[in-house]
């Protein structure tokens, strides 16, 4: 866990009190909503649909115990009840008092948390792997690099107000569990050809209405170089990124205009400046903020716990959720657990004030005080001895927590659409409530297999929907709320965007629609192994789209059968 120097909690404080006095002006009329909206937005404070709402930065998904009891205390004194963890890693209160957020502010700096620039035209939250740090396929530590972006990119002048809102995600391992192929700029860890630690660095890439995959710019760049190459690429895209239209002001945009060849060529000019000089990273300054992280001290265990192995013979229930939930540790004896946040009937990625300061004692107890969130909105105990694993179990399953979920088809990502965004084209929660309802059955979700399934209230793509193997958009169509639906989109390293089956349905409609989806798999998979992504590619759209609409039209003319003979 990064621990503040005096530096960052000075600079935290400052924010904090400056904004308390920009709040009271504005509370008192002397600053007008134009002049406050940007002041507001630069402190993550957005006016949503009903309520403010107040998204607080998670920096890279890390948080002690004692910061996740802090939000709880937030949700249950400023808000009403719950947090909402976001796929930037992020968590929202979508109900906190304008009046009151210097006071949510201010206890959160207490804890060395903040909400700076998680929202605006800025460099937003650096996300990365999950399971960084712990992950056995990591070729570098992911976290100390995030760090070191973060405190590169907080308060740069220079990028303090670019043309559009600007990602950065890290991945540290071979598999790429950050998304990295669809954010602004994305960086792989690689190794060279004599073993030096480097970054393949991807630009361009991003969801919303221009959905794109990134691409590779430099194939091997060394790690002294990677903050003075990341000004070089935010120089050239704050110089010529549009200003004049926000939909086509991103960074993919001109990099696509540019074409990628031309863009690499302007950075590589601006870099040309910038190698070698101030912002050239050393070992001394790498060990430097590694130092400020805490790290767990694991014990010498065995590879394979006797109890765990026991356990799982003797539990069937706690076998499946292993099966799902448990992930393989770089510490022999030691594994990584995700708590689900998709339950049933719970908007994906909620957490009530009761199960966050739970979490936090399964943190203090089982995980050395340290848990992460997900870009797919649930919790992780990252260092969980394998002779703990089966009282994790039942605790979190007391909690809620323990649905064996994790890569099927219920462990929906969706944002909180129209329900609570003034963005929101349609609602969110209510549409995944019903598919989680339609495939309740686990056994089933089990015979389907890997599915990623996204949702998103409109074009801004919060719900990751275009990399979701099955993706739902929320549309307008003439005041009514409808669904899009496309297939075949998937992140990691094989990332691909999907594709729209045709026309969009009502709401009522959606869960069957997705049902006839996965019926159409099933009858076309070779083996259970083939995975629904895997059918997609082998034989397209078009058998799905045939399934899909032909049983849509044939209910259709029942139900107007039926209209007609009443």
């Amino acid at each position: 866990m990064y621990q503040y120097d005096e530096i960052d909690q000075k600079l935290v404080d400052e924010r904090v009190a400056q904004f308390r006095e920009q709040t009271q002006r504005h509370l008192s009329g002397t600053l007008s909503e134009d002049d406050f909206r940007p002041l507001r937005l630069q402190n993550g404070l957005y006016i949503q649909r009903f309520a403010p709402m107040l998204r607080v930065a998670i920096p890279y998904g890390l948080l002690s115990s004692r910061q996740l009891r802090a939000l709880a205390h937030i949700a249950r004194k400023w808000d009403h009840g719950y947090g909402h963890f976001s796929t930037r890693q992020n968590i929202q209160f979508n109900w906190p008092k304008l009046e009151e957020v210097p006071d949510i502010l201010a206890h959160l700096a207490m804890v060395q948390m903040h909400a700076i620039q998680t929202s605006g035209n800025c460099i937003r939250n650096t996300t990365t792997d999950h399971l960084a740090g712990v992950a056995p396929d990591e070729i570098v530590d992911p976290l100390v690099w995030c760090e070191l972006i973060r405190q590169w990119s907080t308060f740069h002048p220079e990028f303090a107000y670019l043309p559009r809102k600007f990602k950065i995600a890290v991945s540290g391992a071979e598999q790429d569990r950050a998304a990295i192929q669809v954010h602004d700029i994305g960086l792989q860890a690689v190794r060279g050809d004599n073993g030096e630690t480097g970054f393949r660095v991807l630009v361009g890439g991003g969801l919303g209405r221009t959905p794109i995959i990134g691409t590779v710019i430099r194939e091997f760049l060394p790690w002294p170089h990677l903050l003075s190459y990341l000004d070089a690429i935010l120089r050239v895209y704050n110089r010529y990124g549009r200003r004049d239209n926000k939909y086509k002001a991103r960074i993919k945009i001109l990099v696509k205009e540019l074409t990628p060849e031309v863009f690499r060529a302007q950075v590589d000019a601006e870099w040309a400046h910038l190698q070698d000089g101030p912002a050239t990273l050393t070992a001394a300054e790498v060990a430097r903020i590694g130092s400020r992280f805490t790290r767990p001290q694991y014990l010498k265990l065995d590879a394979l716990s006797p109890q765990y192995t026991q356990a799982l013979a003797r539990e069937p229930g706690f076998a499946r959720w292993a099966g799902r939930n448990v992930h393989e540790h770089r510490v022999p004896g030691y594994a990584a657990v995700t708590l689900s946040l998709k339950k049933t009937g719970v908007p994906p990625g909620d957490a009530t004030t009761e199960q966050m300061e739970a979490v936090a004692d399964l943190a203090d107890r089982y995980s050395f005080g340290e848990l992460r969130v997900s870009h797919e909105q649930n919790l992780i105990l990252s260092d969980v001895k394998q002779s703990e694993l089966f009282a994790v179990w039942q605790e979190a399953k007391a909690l809620g927590l323990a649905t064996p979920n994790i890569g099927l088809i219920s462990n929906i990502i969706a944002c909180p659409g129209g329900d609570f965004c003034s963005l929101a084209n349609a609602k969110s929660i209510p549409v995944a409530a019903a598919i989680q309802r339609r495939f309740d059955d686990l056994d089933y979700q089990h015979d389907i297999g890997e599915l990623d399934l996204n949702i998103s209230g409109c074009m801004n793509s919060c719900g990751h929907h275009h990399v979701g193997h099955i993706g739902i958009l929320g549309v307008d169509k003439q005041g009514a709320e409808f669904y899009q639906v496309s297939i075949g989109g998937a992140q990691g390293n094989a990332a691909s965007l999907g594709k729209v089956i045709g026309p969009s349905f009502a709401q009522d409609e959606v869960a069957e629609v997705i049902a006839r989806l996965i019926e159409t798999y099933l009858a076309r998979r070779d083996s259970e192994a083939e995975r629904f992504i895997d059918v997609v590619r082998r034989i397209g759209i078009e058998p799905f789209k045939e399934n899909v609409y032909g049983n849509a039209h044939q209910k259709r003319e029942a139900r107007a059968r039926q209209l007609a003979a009443a």
